[in-house]
């Protein structure tokens, strides 16, 4: 070899190592640890699926000279299989095949491709213990990718408008370490850099407290919830509620309290498990929150979360169009905090307690709001002009009407204060703090009775349970006893006592109600209810505890919550529907025939 070429050799080998070294320089910090992680697939790699004789750990993916053109110098074939990308209706990104990066990833995680199957071996690599493929568990994603988070799509502004609570993708660039691909596409390696386990699961940060979640994900209300915030952790009893994480609280956990990015049993959403109420039980069954909510859907009466999976969409309308109840159609997971609403008998308008933050409602007027501000709006979504509402009522009124929305309107003649003060200005039996300007909730009435006010007074309760009409003892879910049993032959109606209508007594002076000289009040209560009289009329004949909703209420029942149980109270001969009108403060009169007496009129 001439002096020329000896030299221009040594130069090249000189460059050569220059090269290699700078390489080395650069790409040590991030790679050198690969070959003690999973991903090392050689002879001496660390895991349980490793080949049995094949040395080199690049190969399995890399290859020097004649690589696939898909990648940097990519050394396996890509997989020819037709995916079933993840859909729901919140997606606003086109869900197509993925591409890039992530194509690459799924040569070895779809399993179709055999792992040893690379270009620049006349044979596949042969691996121990007879394996070709991945052998399953959480990396084997397959082909049906509608239970992973969606990749290869264009995550630019237009989405960001389009689909909201997203970062802005100008954010996804160096030097953060969640980056879009070429293209601004997001790809597996958005979230997984191939050659860095430092994190686990070759993360490019670690998802403690959902890090990583929260780079593109802005939830509203997120920074409030105690599912971001509560440090609250497992007291070990079955089952496990984060059965896939390392964290040991439910911040640490945060997101994936609830969700799983890949192999997630509800599929839409990544929700962890397919029934949506299965997502909450875990930890609201008193081993992680204080409360066992769960036990509470075992009660006669419930809410029937468990009765529907599959029909609740995050977009569905406001007024419910398909009769469903879901835990998240009360309670915003992303919102939810320990906050306490206002306690019961104040003359403003109640307050939400921090549960029921960030819910969607429907206004007294019917209009959409977002958020709701009212506990009765929330309940109108299902109770009003929604599938809720149907024309059967627990008790059957002369006055039929059963939209709840429609039962308060304060123009009626006559409601309980619910979505306004009430109109009566002389209400006697009211006991402290209740008074005339007082504003009531729905669960006041409709609560789980072991609740916090389902025993004792509102400045002092005792009760002891969860707040929230979840499940309760007694029918309708009400919250304390209201016995409605009327006696068409008298004796064989309900006996008046505390425990009889203590749902009644919660607000209303047993004692003046019972009294025969109350001034200002119906002076013949006590003879309807008591178990002297012998006419055993329940509080239920006579009033509709929600309101006087017809246009006819005025003629047929001008006040008083008025609305005869149609069933037990009939219209005198004569005088059309039955009815009571109001004489003077407290007197009234009636016109119509009950327990086969006629009363008409009667006046008191």
């Amino acid at each position: 070899m001439n002096r020329y070429v000896r030299g221009f050799a040594i130069a090249g080998i000189l460059a050569l190592l220059t090269l290699l070294t700078l390489l080395t320089m650069a790409v040590a910090p991030g790679y050198a640890g690969i070959s003690t992680t999973k991903h090392n697939l050689s002879v001496n790699g660390p895991g349980t699926v490793k080949a049995t004789g094949e040395a080199e750990i690049c190969v399995f993916c890399h290859a020097p000279h004649n690589a696939a053109p898909s990648g940097p110098l990519w050394n396996r074939n890509a997989s020819t299989a037709t995916y079933t990308p993840y859909t729901s209706s919140t997606r606003k990104s086109v869900a197509g095949q993925p591409n890039g990066a992530s194509l690459l990833c799924l040569s070895c995680h779809d399993g179709t491709v055999a792992l040893g199957q690379v270009l620049n071996r006349a044979t596949a690599i042969t691996m121990a213990g007879g394996v070709t493929t991945l052998p399953g568990g959480n990396t084997l994603l397959g082909t049906d990718l509608s239970d992973d988070h969606p990749v290869s799509f264009v995550y630019d502004a237009a989405l960001v408008t389009a689909r909201g609570e997203l970062a802005a993708p100008t954010t996804l660039v160096k030097p953060s370490p969640v980056r879009l691909d070429g293209g601004g596409r997001l790809q597996c390696t958005a979230c997984h850099d191939p050659h860095d386990d430092t994190n686990t699961k070759f993360l490019v940060v670690a998802n403690t407290a959902s890090a990583l979640c929260n780079t593109c994900h802005l939830k509203n209300y997120w920074t409030g919830s105690d599912h971001k915030n509560a440090t609250k952790t497992w007291n070990n009893i079955a089952p496990n509620p984060w059965p896939h994480t390392s964290g040991t609280t439910v911040a640490a956990n945060a997101c994936e309290s609830c969700h799983r990015p890949h192999t997630a049993g509800g599929g839409k959403r990544l929700l962890n498990y397919a029934a949506e109420e299965s997502n909450c039980f875990p930890c609201h069954n008193g081993n992680v929150a204080a409360k066992n909510i769960q036990a509470e859907f075992n009660k006669t009466s419930i809410h029937r979360v468990a009765s529907y999976t599959g029909i609740h969409d995050p977009t569905e309308a406001a007024s419910l169009a398909s009769a469903h109840v879901e835990c998240v159609d009360c309670h915003n997971p992303h919102a939810a905090n320990a906050t306490a609403g206002s306690i019961p008998g104040g003359s403003a308008a109640p307050t939400l307690p921090g549960s029921q933050t960030g819910v969607r409602g429907i206004n007294v007027s019917g209009i959409a709001v977002d958020p709701a501000t009212a506990e009765y709006e929330i309940c109108f979504r299902c109770h009003a002009d929604g599938a809720g509402n149907t024309p059967a009522a627990s008790t059957p009124r002369v006055i039929l009407q059963n939209n709840k929305r429609l039962e308060f309107q304060t123009g009626n003649p006559s409601f309980h204060p619910v979505a306004g003060a009430g109109r009566s200005t002389t209400v006697p039996s009211l006991l402290a703090p209740w008074t005339t300007s007082s504003r009531v909730k729905c669960t006041d009435c409709h609560n789980n009775d072991t609740g916090l006010y389902s025993s004792g007074t509102p400045s002092a309760p005792t009760g002891t349970g969860p707040n929230g009409p979840h499940g309760s003892t007694y029918p309708l879910l009400l919250e304390r006893q209201y016995l409605k049993a009327d006696g068409a032959n008298q004796a064989a109606g309900t006996n008046e006592s505390a425990a009889a209508y203590a749902l009644c007594y919660k607000c209303h002076d047993r004692a003046s109600i019972l009294n025969q000289n109350s001034v200002g009040s119906f002076p013949l209560h006590w003879y309807h209810i008591d178990v002297s009289s012998n006419v055993h009329a329940p509080c239920n004949t006579c009033h509709d505890p929600h309101g006087i909703s017809s246009t006819q209420g005025s003629v047929l029942s001008n006040s008083r919550l008025i609305n005869f149980n149609s069933a037990v109270v009939t219209a005198s001969p004569g005088n059309g529907a039955a009815r009571w009108e109001r004489v003077g403060t407290a007197g009234g009169r009636c016109y119509l025939t009950c327990h086969g007496i006629n009363h008409n009129p009667w006046t008191y």
